[in-house]
């Protein structure tokens, strides 16, 4: 087993075809299914079904592919640490929405006042993504809120912030303090897209009380929302962050959820094969 095997089963998996992993690396079909048959003989297993002619990766390949990524990936980072010694190193930074809007800017700034050769190259995103990314090695490390789902992330916590309900401040629960989720379930609903955590969280809380999360308005934007709430289309519920300015200015009025304290935490993610170099430990450190 070569590391030209695992670029090559990673590639296939990229592709989801033996032909065109054989297009991008230039290397000829049968050498690619030779590569992938040599890996299954040399481990005993099974890495991908061929199912009506497509592969369907099995679980021992998800396995295999979690390290064959991290594997060929810190090779190619070795490399390019040994041929830029001395050149600038770029650090990959992915963000949930919250904590991009609101906290990664002042992070960077403060990084590179203090290690201004280091690049910072960022991507904000809805959790979901950014983990994905992390999985495969598209980013060194990440910020997210809410809860991780996969096992071969590990996470440490740096901060927190509350889930709140939001509608403007002619709507019918503006003289409020709190609204149920019975009650939250029977209104229009203006919510972030599937994957972000806070609406992966109200469908949550939904599910225990037996309701269906229904948006009348789904949007990536959180400004678009709040827009949307303060004409009237119906209420949200977003993170604390996101929306206190607008709080503070009277644009919209503030709920609690009752039943419970929606409070969540911040986490700072990699892959737990990831080496962390001295430069993303400092950027990490900065964090809180």
């Amino acid at each position: 087993m070569t590391l030209r095997h695992l670029r090559i089963f990673v590639k296939v998996c990229e592709t989801g075809s033996v032909t065109l992993a054989g297009e991008e690396l230039f290397i000829a079909q049968p050498s690619v299914s030779l590569a992938i048959s040599e890996l299954e003989s040399y481990y005993g297993i099974k890495l991908f079904d061929r199912i009506s002619r497509r592969l369907q990766i099995t679980e021992s390949g998800k396995f295999f592919l979690q390290y064959a990524t991290h594997i060929t990936g810190l090779f190619d980072e070795m490399e390019k640490g040994l041929k830029n010694i001395d050149a600038t190193g770029t650090i990959r930074i992915g963000s949930s929405v919250t904590i991009g809007n609101h906290l990664l800017p002042g992070y960077i700034k403060a990084f590179r006042e203090i290690y201004p050769e280091i690049r910072i190259e960022a991507v904000v995103d809805n959790s979901d993504r950014i983990e994905e990314h992390v999985l495969k090695n598209r980013l060194d490390f990440a910020l997210v809120e809410g809860s991780v789902h996969s096992e071969y992330i590990t996470g440490k916590r740096f901060m927190d912030d509350d889930l709140v309900v939001i509608c403007s401040k002619d709507h019918i629960l503006a003289g409020r303090d709190s609204v149920s989720p019975r009650e939250l379930s029977s209104m229009d609903l203006l919510l972030r897209e599937r994957g972000s955590a806070g609406r992966e969280t109200l469908e949550g809380i939904f599910s225990a009380f037996g309701f269906e999360v229904r948006p009348t308005f789904e949007s990536i934007s959180t400004q678009a929302i709040v827009r949307a709430i303060e004409a009237g289309l119906g209420v949200s519920f977003l993170p604390y962050l996101l929306v206190k300015e607008d709080i503070e200015k009277g644009m919209v009025r503030m709920l609690k959820l009752e039943g419970a304290s929606f409070e969540r935490h911040f986490s700072i993610i990699h892959h737990k094969n990831k080496f962390i170099t001295p430069g993303m430990q400092a950027f990490m450190d900065l964090c809180k």
